[in-house]
């Protein structure tokens, strides 16, 4: 009984702070100073202290600034339309045409940004344009895109990975190699979607494009050399175990000053906003993970984790039924808050519970970053809807309904995942 006041207590207290528009870092310590006042007899100021340092104080977290700062560098180049002339040829002439491109292009660019709003937001501003001149119809133009930016929190490396890989003490080169598979997974379930889509709805697709000769095809291929060169150089080397994480995203911030000096776009101007950028994002998220370490140690002090963990387990839910549970109530969270907030704010309260199950957090870490995927595009607060009503200028609810068949492939992903885990932990066990 006394745990679930101390549930009850907790998630009144954050929900009353988050509607009334506190920030979230600042709610997650007034949350934790809270349960600390009520629930123990610690000194809060000595916990404080060593907590703020522990967290901080982690060599991992360096990873997070550097491939925030890489992904605000390639925002700022000519690398999408590139990635746009470069595949076009090559898509247009399947069914759906030139829609594909949505997909492909944000499955690319996911693996060298790590961030879902960047994705979305630079595929978008040159495929949406392109896609209405050509005749495309919006509902599949914004759905895909809204769909496929999602893509950037789940294809390696991704900063809700490495945010998750901090909170639950887990490898984030296995988080890396384990989220390759899910990712390409997803990009085939939404091209067979367009695919499907075009041939039930004719009327609504331009003419077929022109065929290109495959000479000039080829020969536009050397537009994808920038990014093809990045990812072999970010994830190529954690995959063959010559950089860490950390090095590896020095690297990507190295290679991504090159592609934008030889694209003409590394101006001092570029060079100021991208590094400005990066350091907000990095000090954003610096701040609601030490507020999320300040609520665990509340936490672990009052002992609710524990208890909500042998809660669980003597609930006789099956291993199913607490990931329908779970699903059920990330989903509710993402009409609240974003992605990395989520993770954050439920690692710590959920995963002694999950391992008590007998789930692999590595397989835990991917099947919670697709349902935070689905976070970014559920309303009201779907944050890839509110970057796409920024580039049409449409109503969020008109948005959503276009992004419902790919929310839905979510869900059918999420469910795949749970019945064959080795689509998330096949390609980890070949590696080690």
């Amino acid at each position: 009984m006394d745990s679930l006041i101390q549930a009850a207590t907790l998630l009144g207290v954050l929900f009353l702070l988050l509607g009334l528009g506190v920030w979230v870092g600042v709610a997650l310590l007034i949350a934790g100073l809270v349960v600390f006042l009520l629930f123990t007899s610690t000194p809060v100021d000595a916990i404080y202290a060593t907590t703020m340092w522990a967290a901080s104080a982690n060599w991992t977290l360096t990873a997070l600034p550097l491939f925030i700062w890489m992904g605000e560098i390639l925002y700022r180049t000519r690398l999408a339309e590139n990635l746009f002339s470069g595949l076009a040829p090559w898509l247009g002439r399947l069914p759906g045409g030139l829609a594909h491109v949505n997909v492909a292009g944000c499955g690319i660019f996911a693996a060298v940004s790590g961030s879902s709003a960047a994705t979305t937001a630079t595929i978008g501003k040159i495929s949406l344009p392109e896609l209405s001149n050509r005749g495309y119809d919006d509902r599949l133009s914004i759905g895909s895109l809204a769909g496929s930016g999602t893509l950037g929190l789940l294809i390696p490396p991704s900063v809700v990975m490495i945010v998750y890989g901090v909170a639950a003490q887990v490898s984030i080169n296995r988080l890396f190699i384990a989220g390759v598979v899910p990712g390409l997974m997803l990009m085939a379930m939404f091209s067979s979607y367009i695919i499907f889509w075009s041939l039930m709805n004719r009327q609504a697709m331009p003419p077929p494009e022109a065929r290109v000769p495959i000479g000039e095809r080829i020969r536009g291929l050397r537009l994808l050399i920038p990014v093809v060169g990045l990812i072999l150089c970010v994830i190529g080397s954690i995959y063959a175990g010559i950089a860490t994480a950390t090095e590896a995203a020095a690297l990507g911030v190295l290679g991504a000053l090159v592609i934008a000096a030889l694209s003409r776009s590394l101006t001092m101007s570029a060079f100021t906003e991208a590094l400005m950028g990066a350091t907000r994002t990095s000090a954003m998220i610096g701040f609601i993970l030490l507020g999320a370490a300040f609520l665990t140690s509340a936490m672990s002090f009052s002992g609710l984790p524990a208890a909500l963990a042998q809660i669980i387990s003597g609930s006789g839910l099956s291993t199913y039924g607490l990931i329908a549970v779970l699903t059920l109530f990330f989903i509710l969270l993402g009409c609240f808050l974003d992605g990395i907030s989520i993770v954050v704010l439920t690692t710590s309260v959920v995963l002694p519970s999950v391992i008590a199950a007998g789930i692999d957090p590595i397989w835990f870490g991917i099947y919670l970053i697709i349902v935070v995927e689905m976070a970014q595009i559920t309303p009201p607060l779907g944050f890839n809807l509110f970057v796409i009503q920024g580039l049409t200028g449409r109503s969020i609810f008109e948005i959503t309904r276009m992004v419902t068949p790919f929310f839905c492939l979510l869900v059918l992903a999420v469910v795949l995942l749970t019945l064959f885990p080795v689509i998330a932990t096949g390609l980890v066990e070949l590696s080690y």
